[in-house]
């Protein structure tokens, strides 16, 4: 288990990728790391932090169990908590939570029928492994919406979020890091191909559960690219670490 700090590192670093990669939006969207054993004590961004300036240091130690902070000028942003705070709560084994509005995953959310359909390696890398929330409820600001959205995920790692983005979960940064580099990947195919206008040449469900078990036999791979990631911010100015 990391501690603390190793942790800070990992999840600023996470910001400044997401920022490298234009997945951010604005001011907004927000990633999370438990700290504690119950993953009730998390590390978060602070509310309306530009992911390029976030750091080791500034982000925020909240508590699921103690809203007071929300009565405060420290309170994080209202979504953020809503989510973040009711997954902590809920789910200790999703130690890391990234919820973003990134581009072909929202675009995807928009349709009727969301799913990633297997159609590739990456795109079969999801075949039943994450869930469909069609109920979109607005900006999520209230505890019942975000309870909702816990009971949504239904035992998955990722979850569209339908009118609205994705939420990824993971048992560590760098593995929830890549289901989210892949996951947006796996939108875009998506979007490209539908764009084509042609039939789509889908994988028969044996051949889709076959590939997306195979993937977990290159788990190892997170750590490498989320390491060989972490270099490069380091190329460029180390003040994730901070």
């Amino acid at each position: 288990m990391q501690t603390e700090q190793e942790l800070r590192v990992d999840l600023a670093a996470a910001f400044r990728l997401i920022y490298e990669m234009d997945m951010h939006e604005s001011v907004a969207n927000h990633l999370s790391a438990a700290v504690s054993t119950d993953g009730k004590q998390f590390l978060m961004n602070p509310r309306w932090m530009h992911f390029s300036n976030v750091t080791a240091s500034n982000l925020q130690l909240l508590d699921s169990e103690d809203d007071s902070i929300m009565q405060t000028d420290q309170a994080p942003d209202a979504s953020a908590w809503t989510i973040h705070g009711n997954m902590h709560a809920s789910l200790p084994t999703a130690r890391v939570i990234l919820h973003l509005h990134s581009t072909y995953a929202t675009v995807l959310s928009t349709l009727k029928d969301p799913r990633i359909l297997p159609i590739d390696n990456n795109t079969a890398r999801f075949f039943e492994r994450i869930a469909y929330d069609k109920s979109f409820g607005g900006i999520a600001t209230s505890d019942a919406e975000g309870k909702r959205i816990v009971d949504s995920l239904a035992g998955k790692n990722a979850l569209m979020m339908g009118n609205h983005g994705i939420t990824v979960t993971g048992a560590t940064i760098a593995e929830a890091f890549e289901d989210l580099y892949y996951l947006e990947k796996a939108c875009k195919t998506m979007v490209l191909a539908y764009s084509t206008g042609q039939p789509l040449n889908i994988l028969s469900d044996e051949l889709a559960r076959q590939t997306a078990e195979s993937w977990d036999e290159f788990r190892g791979q997170s750590y490498a690219h989320f390491e060989q990631q972490k270099a490069m911010l380091d190329k460029k100015g180390s003040s994730y670490r901070e």
